[in-house]
Parts: structure tokens; C-alpha cells; sequence
């Protein structure tokens, strides 16, 4: 950068990542999704899905076709970052401006910080179950909040040591979280007496209205599971050794690894209506109904390993850079790390994780109402607006191209509005309620035309910059 940067602005973990540091090839993204695809949401996304009434085929067919649709305006948001280095909060000053960028990325932030309570109880669980094998005396309730305090630290800690430790963790986990998860899929199917009984269980549903009317807000929830890193996918591809290395790397490694790894949940949760003649969608709690204590350790340190992985990649290093974006001088990515982990006890995720109809369709369904709009606007402003073009520098000071009003950008905020309002309208308009059922698609379809209709009269003041 040539011009002084406005330090309300800027520090180094803002910064746009020089090509000497862009180090991440194709196997780099592949692995990071297959690390944040092998975990527990995961398994309890596929197995909510049969535990609501679909057969094994409907449900993996959903989530191929949830994951391969996010992967469309994952790798539109990515091509920013790996073209300029820059991580998401500063992208997003582009469209909403320099102040006006803490309004989106507070609101992924806030909604990373609910999936890091999440992931952390379910650690904290594990390793609770791994406490009352090796020590019965374990099983009591303040051993599981324990437990849970201790995962918190361990994901803390590793945060701590910054972005290049949670790059070799998952280069080194994926592969053998992999083998784990197929090592137990081949276990459970046994006990049931093979693949062919656990995938023969059929649909709950006797019409295909009944199987739509499950279909659509479950296909809005697999693409809500990823539209937070959708967003902030640019914290990562900052780091690409060319575009060609993250679209390559991301189209192998999110829908191939979601859909084996949904696979493993769907078979599993098949396996348990055999065995114990209920769908039990929650992996901790099937673990402990077999009394086999050598493959209950070793699949619950999987859970573990998979669950830590997957909470410090997808969802510490987005709200760490946009809390850092509040106040540059004062929060480095480490404080806005340790932000998260407290906000993420604050949500109470014990709460969010009830049951399978709150976690998929109030969860996963109700803040993609929120951040489908925001990638809309996003999308929009960098390929029809802007057309892939940006003024690095004035994305780091005052008073440039995207200062707009007093920092704000009060067509990017109606835009978002708008969209917001489309998509949770159903929630208090009964006869709406499809609207909340298509939550993502609706509210980034209202938010996108929207932002191009009412930045045109700006169109002609942006062509100089070109």
C-alpha cells in the first residue's frame, strides 16, 4: 500500500496478505473442508434428516444438492480475496462502507459465536463420555460442565497460536478424521447386519406433497449450514497461491467430504432404528449405548479431534477479524478470538441443541434469513457494480471511494432490510410461511436486486475507478 491507512482502519491481521505469504494450494482447501465437513453438526444435519422421516437417499440427495448450490456463492466471495488479499470485513466495506462493513460482520460474527457454543458443548460432551468409561464416578453433572470448560480452553488455546497452527491441524487431522468416520461406519452397519437392512428403511412420507413440504426448509438449512462461511470465505482465500488453487481445492473438498461424511450419518442413524428401534441423531449418545469401551474411546477422541478442527477454522477466525474490524487499534484477531469464545457461552447452546427440529429448522433455517441477504448485496455490489474491480487502498482510509455517507453506504442497508424482512416475513405471516421455508434464496434475491436497482444513479461515479 502506498497511502498512509486510517488506523480506525487498519492493523496487520486486516492487512492484505502480500503474495510472498499466499501458501495455500489445492490439497490446503481441499483438506480445510474436509476438517470442517467431518464434524458433528455435520453427522447431525444428515441424521436429523432421517430422524424427520426421510430414507437414506433423500437425505444424502438434499445435502449434495444444499452443499453444491452454497458452493456458488462461496467461490463468488472467495475470488475477492484471492485476487486481493483481503479478508471479509474489509471486502464488505466495499458495499456497505468503511463503517457501515461492521453491520454485516457483527451479524456473521454474532452468528459464528452461537455455532462455537455449539461445537464446543459437543466437545465438552464427548469428553464427558470418554470420563464415565475410563471412571464412572465421571458421570455426574458437574463433570459435563467441566468438561465443557476444558474444551473451551483447548480451543482458546489454539486460536491463540494464530492461522498457520489451525492450517496443519487441518492438513494432518482431515485424513485420519476420514478413516475414523468409515472405521465406524463399518462397525455399526455389522452390528445391523450389513448396508443392505440399514439403507432398506423407508421414507416416513406418503405423498410426495409431505415429502415437499419437509424437502424445502431442509434443503434451506443445508445451505444455511454453510452460508456463514460463505461470507467470510475470504479469510481464507486471502492465503491462495492462485485463484485456479481455492476453486479448484473448495470444489473438491465441500460437496465430496459433506456428502461422505453425511453418508456416515445417515448409515449410522439407520442402523440405530435396528438395533434400538428409535432414530437416535445425536452420535455421543448412541456411543454410550454400546457397552464396547475400546471403540467407544476411540470414536469419541474422533469427536473430538474432528469437533476442534472444524469450531477454530469455520467459526473463531471470522468473528475474530470482524470484531478486530470494530476497533482495529484496540482488538487483534487474538482478543476478538477470545470475544467469540465468551459471547458463545452467553448463547447457551446447550438451548440450540434440544432437538433435531430446533437445530435444522429454527438454527440452521432462521439466520440464513440473515446472511443470505448480506452475501446478495455482497455478490452483487463486487460482479454487477463493480465488476470485479477494487480500490485496495481506499478500503483502508477515510474519505475514498467508499466512504459514501459519513461511512455508510445507506443503499447497501436498505438493501439488506429489505431482504431480511422478505425472508423472515413468514415467521409472522401465516400464509408467507414459504417465504421463511426458502429463508436463504428468498432474502439474497430481494437483497441483490435491490442493491443493483438503487446503487444505479452511482453507477456513473464508480466507472472512474475503474
Amino acid at each position: 500500500m502506498t497511502a498512509e491507512p486510517d488506523p480506525t482502519l487498519y492493523n496487520k491481521d486486516l492487512a492484505p496478505v502480500p503474495e510472498s505469504q499466499r501458501t495455500w494450494g489445492v490439497y490446503s482447501y481441499a483438506s480445510l473442508w474436509v476438517a470442517m465437513s467431518v464434524c458433528i453438526p455435520t453427522y447431525m444435519l444428515a441424521s436429523g434428516l432421517i430422524a424427520g422421516g426421510m430414507n437414506w437417499w433423500q437425505a444424502i440427495l438434499t445435502i449434495f444438492l444444499g452443499n453444491v448450490i452454497v458452493l456458488i456463492p462461496m467461490l463468488l466471495n472467495a475470488h475477492a480475496g484471492a485476487k486481493y488479499g483481503i479478508p471479509f470485513p474489509v471486502l464488505v466495506r466495499a458495499s456497505f462502507g468503511v463503517r457501515g462493513a461492521n453491520l454485516p460482520a457483527v451479524l456473521r460474527a454474532l452468528v459464528a459465536c452461537g455455532w462455537f457454543g455449539i461445537q464446543t458443548w459437543i466437545g465438552g460432551q464427548a469428553i464427558h463420555s470418554m470420563l464415565k468409561i475410563l471412571w464412572p464416578a465421571g458421570s455426574a453433572e458437574p463433570f459435563l460442565w467441566l468438561c465443557f470448560a476444558a474444551f473451551w480452553i483447548v480451543n482458546m488455546y489454539v486460536i491463540w497460536r494464530g492461522l498457520e497452527a489451525i492450517r496443519v491441524l487441518d492438513d494432518l487431522g482431515a485424513p485420519f478424521l476420514l478413516a475414523v468416520g468409515l472405521l465406524l461406519l463399518w462397525w455399526i452397519t455389522g452390528k445391523a447386519g450389513g448396508l443392505g437392512p440399514v439403507l432398506s428403511q423407508p421414507s416416513k412420507f406418503q405423498t410426495s406433497g409431505e415429502f415437499i413440504k419437509f424437502f424445502i426448509p431442509s434443503l434451506t438449512a443445508m445451505v444455511g449450514f454453510w452460508a456463514t462461511v460463505a461470507l467470510n470465505i475470504p479469510d481464507f482465500t486471502r492465503y491462495a497461491k492462485s485463484q485456479r488453487a481455492q476453486i479448484v481445492g473448495q470444489a473438491l473438498g465441500l460437496p465430496a467430504a459433506m456428502t461422505l461424511y453425511s453418508f456416515i450419518g445417515v448409515a449410522v442413524t439407520s442402523a440405530s432404528v435396528i438395533l434400538f428401534g428409535e432414530a437416535i441423531w445425536d452420535p455421543v449418545a448412541l456411543i454410550g449405548r454400546f457397552n464396547q469401551p475400546l471403540v467407544a474411546f476411540v470414536a469419541l477422541i474422533a469427536i473430538l479431534i474432528a469437533t476442534l478442527t472444524t469450531n477454530v477454522a469455520a467459526n473463531v477466525v471470522s468473528p475474530s477479524n470482524d470484531f478486530s474490524n470494530l476497533d482495529p487499534g484496540r482488538i487483534s484477531f487474538r482478543t476478538g478470538g477470545l470475544i467469540t469464545g465468551f459471547l458463545g457461552i452467553m448463547m447457551m447452546p446447550w438451548k440450540l441443541m434440544s432437538d433435531y427440529s430446533s437445530y435444522t429448522f429454527g438454527w440452521l433455517v432462521g439466520y440464513s434469513g440473515l446472511l443470505g441477504p448480506i452475501a446478495g448485496v455482497m455478490i452483487a455490489d463486487y460482479f454487477l457494480v463493480r465488476g470485479g474491480r477494487l480500490n485496495v487502498e481506499d478500503l483502508y482510509r477515510r474519505n475514498g471511494e467508499y466512504e459514501y455517507n459519513s461511512g455508510w453506504n445507506p443503499r447497501a442497508v436498505a438493501s439488506l432490510a429489505l431482504g431480511v424482512a422478505a425472508a423472515l416475513l413468514g415467521l409472522v405471516i401465516a400464509p408467507l410461511r414459504w417465504l421463511y421455508d426458502y429463508a436463504w434464496f428468498a432474502g439474497f434475491a430481494v437483497s441483490a436486486a435491490a442493491y443493483v436497482i438503487l446503487m444505479q444513479p452511482a453507477s456513473t461515479k464508480l466507472s472512474r475507478f475503474a
